[in-house]
């Protein structure tokens, strides 16, 4: 299987390096520092699931020069998956697979809508990891784990395609999910609860999980986004939000989410595909979302901040600036 990276940080970095180090076929999208370290040295893995280091790996900035692929790991930040969309176009033959991995619910339409829907898969992961220097991803917690599914529910020769590589890869889980809308939906209600409590509060998840003000603060947040997925026609479990509040427990003490830290170093952030997309999706429903609605109106200033100041550094296909 020829697999595409489109992406190649944190997320795209460590799931593509793994099936890399199956066998698969995998080039790296990529700019930059981090693309010149890639193809200089292959990329680093460093991962309580055991550390590996992808030599050589091919990697490249123009997507023209990849394609067409089988598969498209999709590992930008939710903000730059349209600009992706309009990118990748060179790497979607007859038969490409596009899976997207963000934390947010519209990769799959705003995908589709450039590159056709029938390309387009469900996915989301689960993943504590960063880049830790140009050309090393660093894993430093939890189960990697990738879901996938048509979205449409559908079982289909290509899903078994897509399982049987990642079976391969080591380093991870997978898992076809049935009802991908709804698996998506429960990783979405537990990552837009969490960023939006703890980039509003400057909290960890263990001062978040432990603090009565907070803990109150993300139930609430999480009942708002079950409320608003069960209008939206999601058939999430009735007992989502206590089951998301155990799994915070759960959580490393000093963890946070690639959102919060985003805000806090005036990065921009995925706070338009996470709280803002609970605001947009609660009006248009009749649901009310106060608590989304005050982190996305309270931190959107630095979000606006943030963006202006990238106009000097575009972001890249690294996931960073160049």
């Amino acid at each position: 299987m020829r697999i595409a990276v489109y992406g190649s940080g944190a997320v795209g970095g460590y799931f593509g390096g793994r099936l890399a180090q199956s066998g698969a076929d995998v080039v790296f999208i990529a700019r930059g520092e981090h693309l010149a370290a890639i193809r200089a040295q292959g990329l680093r893995l460093t991962s309580t699931k055991g550390d590996a280091t992808i030599a050589p790996a091919e990697a490249t900035s123009d997507p023209a020069g990849a394609g067409p692929v089988d598969l498209v790991l999709v590992g930008v930040k939710a903000w730059q998956v349209p600009e992706a969309a309009r990118a990748m176009q060179p790497l979607i033959g007859s038969g490409t697979m596009v899976l997207p991995l963000q934390n947010g619910i519209e990769a799959p339409r705003q995908l589709g809508e450039v590159i056709g829907p029938a390309h387009v898969l469900g996915g989301y992961c689960r993943l504590l990891a960063h880049v830790a220097g140009p050309g090393h991803i660093r894993h430093i917690g939890g189960e990697p784990f990738v879901g996938y599914g048509e979205m449409d529910g559908r079982a289909s020769d290509r899903m078994r395609a897509l399982g049987a590589a990642f079976a391969r890869a080591p380093g991870l889980a997978s898992a076809p999910e049935p009802d991908i809308r709804a698996a998506m939906w429960t990783k979405f209600m537990f990552i837009a609860a969490t960023s939006a409590v703890g980039a509003l509060t400057d909290t960890t998840f263990g001062q978040m999980r432990s603090r009565p003000d907070t803990r109150r603060l993300l139930e609430a947040a999480l009942t708002e986004a079950f409320e608003v997925a069960l209008a939206d026609g999601v058939g999430l479990p009735p007992d989502s939000v206590p089951a998301t509040l155990a799994f915070v427990d759960t959580l490393p003490e000093e963890g946070t989410t690639s959102m919060h830290r985003d805000i806090a170093a005036g990065r921009p952030s995925e706070l338009e595909a996470q709280a803002g997309a609970v605001v947009r999706l609660g009006e248009r429903l009749g649901v009310a979302v106060p608590t989304h609605r005050r982190a996305y109106e309270t931190l959107s200033p630095r979000e606006r901040d943030a963006r202006a100041a990238t106009l000097l550094y575009p972001p890249t296909a690294a996931g960073g600036r160049p």
